[in-house]
């Protein structure tokens, strides 16, 4: 962490470099183990930076998870020679259900419902990501849940209004991805 406040700093010093003005980088930072931001004064003007907060060990987090009640497995990437932490989670397949006689204004406050509850499951962390299928076929989109058991999941994709009215019915498997890899 020190590493990166000194690189940090003096990226922000040849910066100025060319500026007589400028008075000496004071960086003002909180104990390592809090830090998320830094005070940077230059000129007399405080610039706040956000910092990273220090990843997670893969001993803490397998731990983590596994006292949280999740499924987890590892393996060698033979590429990198990296362990890569697997976690199970699960994928709901959101599907045209037996009610769809909604009238429009009925259909359009069930959408805003169901976005609502999928923003609810999102901002909770139950939900890493959902959406809709670009076709017309059965299956209308996808939710991942990132709980510990399918009978999480299920209560929570079943939670759904559009499912509680019928127009959806949720279909869900088990699905393992690496901890911490992005969409790209």
């Amino acid at each position: 962490m020190k590493n990166i406040l000194i690189m940090f700093s003096f990226l922000l010093f040849l910066t100025c470099k060319n500026n007589n003005n400028v008075e000496p980088v004071n960086v003002n930072v909180q104990d390592e183990d809090t830090l998320k931001t830094a005070e940077i004064k230059v000129d007399s003007m405080a610039v706040k930076s956000e910092i990273a907060e220090p990843t997670k060990s893969y001993k803490a987090l397998k731990a983590e998870l596994k006292a949280k009640g999740f499924e987890t497995f590892d393996y060698v990437d033979e590429k990198t020679k990296d362990t890569v932490l697997m976690q199970q989670y699960f994928m709901a397949f959101l599907k045209s259900g037996t009610v769809r006689n909604q009238n429009e204004e009925e259909a359009q406050q069930l959408q805003k419902e169901h976005l609502a509850h999928l923003r609810k499951m999102y901002d909770l962390g139950y939900a890493d990501i959902s959406g809709p299928f670009g076709d017309d076929g059965a299956i209308r989109g996808i939710t991942i849940y990132n709980v510990p058991t399918l009978k999480m999941a299920d209560s929570l994709a079943n939670a759904d209004p559009m499912v509680k009215a019928g127009r959806l019915v949720i279909e869900i498997h088990p699905w393992w991805a690496a901890k911490g890899f992005k969409l790209r």
